[in-house]
């Protein structure tokens, strides 16, 4: 059951001064809810999960109700896609591009789809929230943060991002890679998404970029309890920009080889296993290590995702992107040393 009291505040903060959300405008509350596929292969916490998400969507419509009467607000509801970065049904495609403001509380995101991308080409503003829980709106949460300071330590890390040419990651969990930024510009997750056409994650709190394709060199060790359902560590190596292999990982290792299936050159599975995006945690509220949409903002985490890139500066577009968080991690940019053991040094 979700307290709506304790949530209450978050959810119009959110509205007020992380979407700038003004009187006249038109909202559009979106959820996925699971499909067919779901109610069969799910078990029941994972199912009680999604739909508690899909409530919380239609509560954070009808506070907006209540509180913003001069607003035109709507709601729409689509069965879930299965994976991060595909596309939703063109209905709800569509959809997107008649508001002003949308705010997408999904369990599959939609960040990183066309339909996200022509949506905020036409100027709408879309914050993007997939596996969002209740308790991310609490006081103490990572949607109580202070978005004018994390926004002024993220644009700084960014540039250093943008002016670099190459990065090197390693932990002490066992990740060692390195990849080029030349020629890619970074950018910042601020969470203030009040222009016209901005587009972020909420909790916000990341500087982020799109590494050059085929650059990508090592391993990245994904630790225990740092994945939902990952309880061994399981290794994406990389050669040539890709993921080469998966090691280990249990169920969740044998979803990824099947996702991925390296050593298989046909489509979509090679363009999965690209190595998409290199990014940096900046949120001090955000501490949940297994939900990745607040994993990959906690200040002081290296995150890399693959699969899709082709919406934030990349040559890559494919049906996947999905992120893993690396924690304590020493990340050098052009051979200085920017963060030591998870603390920034500059």
């Amino acid at each position: 059951m979700i307290d709506k009291e304790k949530v209450k505040n978050g959810i119009i903060n959110m509205l007020k001064v992380n979407m700038g959300l003004k009187d006249g405008e038109k909202l559009l509350i979106v959820t996925d809810f699971p499909a067919e596929k779901d109610w069969l292969e799910r078990d029941s916490a994972a199912l009680t999960d999604f739909v508690t998400r899909s409530i919380l969507a239609r509560m954070v419509y009808e506070i907006a109700k209540e509180e913003f009467p001069n607003c035109t607000i709507d709601f729409h509801v689509y069965p879930a896609t299965g994976r991060h970065g595909a596309e939703p049904p063109e209905e709800t495609a569509k959809k997107l591009k008649e508001y002003d403001v949308v705010i997408a509380i999904t369990t599959f995101s939609i960040t990183h789809t066309k339909a996200r991308k022509e949506a905020t080409d036409a100027g709408v503003r879309i914050a993007s929230m997939p596996m969002f829980l209740p308790e991310m709106f609490y006081p103490e949460g990572p949607m109580g943060a202070d978005y004018t300071k994390i926004s002024e330590e993220t644009e700084k890390i960014a540039k250093l991002l943008t002016e670099a040419k190459e990065a090197v990651i390693k932990s002490p969990g066992g990740t060692d890679i390195k990849l080029s930024l030349e020629g890619r510009e970074a950018h910042a997750d601020t969470g203030l998404l009040t222009k016209k056409g901005a587009v972020g994650n909420l909790p916000a709190g990341e500087a982020y970029i799109a590494p050059l394709e085929g650059t990508a060199e090592g391993k990245v060790v994904v630790e225990a309890g740092w994945f939902p359902g990952l309880e061994e560590n399981m290794t994406l190596v990389f050669k040539n920009g890709e993921v080469t292999e998966v090691i280990g990982g249990g169920k969740v290792g044998d979803k990824f080889r099947d996702l991925l299936r390296p050593g298989v050159d046909e489509e979509p599975y090679k363009s999965r296993r690209n190595l998409a995006e290199l990014g940096i945690g900046t949120n001090p509220n955000a501490k949940r290590p297994d939900n990745v949409l607040e994993a990959e903002k906690i200040k002081g985490t290296v995150h890399i995702a693959i699969g899709d890139n082709s919406t934030f500066g990349g040559k890559v577009s494919t049906d996947l992107h999905q992120d893993f968080i690396i924690p304590k991690p020493t990340l050098y940019l052009d051979g200085k040393l920017v963060m030591k053991d998870g603390e920034f040094v500059v």
